[in-house]
């Protein structure tokens, strides 16, 4: 074994003084679907309910070996790896200060608290993470505590490196391939550093936040102009620096890009068909299974979901994202006619399965033709050839605006 295999290993032994090893579960359901032996290495059941409480841990064991008693640990995050900092504080009774967004959701702030008790004080500084992080490295230079960096650090990246330890461990052997999601890159560091060339892997990043697929291409990390947060545990800016370092050898074609609203049709499938609740970045292993499907046949195919904090407050948005994807839910603009009848000949078109989830006028003042916003939901996609060949055929004019993102911002 080499040195990192070595460490990860021990790492492994002194977390186990944290939790238990989380399950690796045999997936029926996906097995079936893909023709393989899929298993779901689930991450979202450690205390914290996402593997950060691995890296966070690593690294403040060997800090503290120096200074266990005076030891200061400050960190920038608003989600999951101020959870594991948190816990970890407790834990083992040392000082945390977690500088959080102003904009950070009370459930977060909430969680972390609880994680932390009176060893963990919370800041909230800045509306974005950028002011946070700014403030929390100034704090920490002045106060001469320990940064813990959430994936560019050494030790972060072979803390996560024992969710490969334990994946061997449970399989008995490793693997021939393993479905890692990527944001900055350490859990995907970690377990390629521990496996090698002994499996297979594919990455999955967000659409809004390709920072490893923009390194493969450039050779090196850069920053992307924009991102999408909705996928808030892996929407990085730029991959880690020492990440890279590790991942920099793969091909661009070893990373699968995950469109967010198919994400939450993953999510979706994932807490009806198996009543199991993944955040965004959690659910995006298997999401990816379907684009790789002809390399996994036969195959044993390890899905490592990442995280499992997911606010069902998002729950509405995430079932509208997914309708919108599978194709059973649109938004349209109708010209309606200013005439008595208009509105029940329009509801005369309407099929068995279509159902009105949104009706507004949009323009009340027009005198011959008002505009409506629609949202109608169907069972299967195919209801709407039908309906707008219907449409067509009475002469209703009609713009189908729901991929239009710009418009769907401000009017679904």
């Amino acid at each position: 074994m080499t040195n990192f295999q070595d460490n990860a290993v021990v790492a492994l032994h002194h977390m186990r003084n944290l939790f238990p090893a989380t399950p690796l579960q045999k997936n029926a359901h996906l097995s079936e679907r893909f023709g393989a032996e899929i298993y779901l290495k689930r991450e979202d059941l450690t205390p914290v309910r996402s593997y950060k409480l691995r890296g966070a841990f690593n690294a403040m064991r060997k800090t503290m070996t120096d200074a266990p008693e005076t030891a200061l640990f400050v960190c920038a995050s608003a989600g999951n790896h101020a959870q594991g900092v948190a816990f970890n504080c407790q834990h083992f009774g040392v000082t945390g200060v977690i500088f959080m967004p102003v904009t950070t959701p009370a459930q977060k702030i909430l969680k972390t608290r609880i994680f932390g008790g009176d060893w963990v004080e919370i800041r909230l500084v800045g509306d974005y993470f950028d002011d946070t992080l700014a403030a929390a490295q100034t704090f920490c230079a002045s106060e001469g505590g320990h940064f813990l960096a959430p994936f560019d650090d050494v030790d972060v990246i072979e803390g996560q490196a024992c969710v490969a330890v334990e994946i061997e461990e449970q399989l008995a052997r490793p693997p021939d391939r393993v479905v890692l999601p990527v944001g900055g890159g350490g859990l995907a560091a970690g377990v390629t550093s521990y496996f090698g060339n002994d499996v297979d892997y594919t990455f999955v990043e967000p659409k809004g936040g390709a920072s490893l697929s923009a390194a493969l291409v450039a050779g090196k990390p850069v920053k992307l102009d924009t991102i999408d947060t909705f996928v808030d545990g892996a929407a990085v800016a730029c991959i880690g620096t020492k990440t890279f370092e590790r991942l920099k050898q793969f091909d661009p074609d070893d990373v699968e890009i995950a469109p967010e609203d198919r994400i939450c049709a993953t999510m979706m499938e994932m807490l009806n068909i198996e009543g199991i609740v993944l955040e965004p970045a959690g659910a995006m292993s298997i999401d990816a299974l379907d684009s790789i499907r002809d390399q996994i046949v036969g195959k044993t195919v390890v899905c490592v979901t990442s995280g499992g904090n997911f606010d069902f407050e998002r729950l509405p948005e995430v079932k509208e994202r997914a309708q919108r994807f599978s194709g059973v839910k649109k938004y349209f603009i109708l010209r309606l006619p200013q005439r008595p009848g208009a509105l029940k000949e329009f509801l005369g078109i309407l099929g068995p399965n279509d159902d009105i989830a949104r009706f507004e006028y949009l323009k009340k003042s027009a005198r011959n033709f008002g505009s409506v916003l629609i949202g109608i939901e169907t069972t299967s996609p195919d209801d709407f050839a039908v309906l707008f060949a219907k449409l067509d055929a009475a002469g209703f004019t009609y713009s189908d605006i729901t991929n239009d993102e710009t418009l769907a911002q401000f009017v679904i």
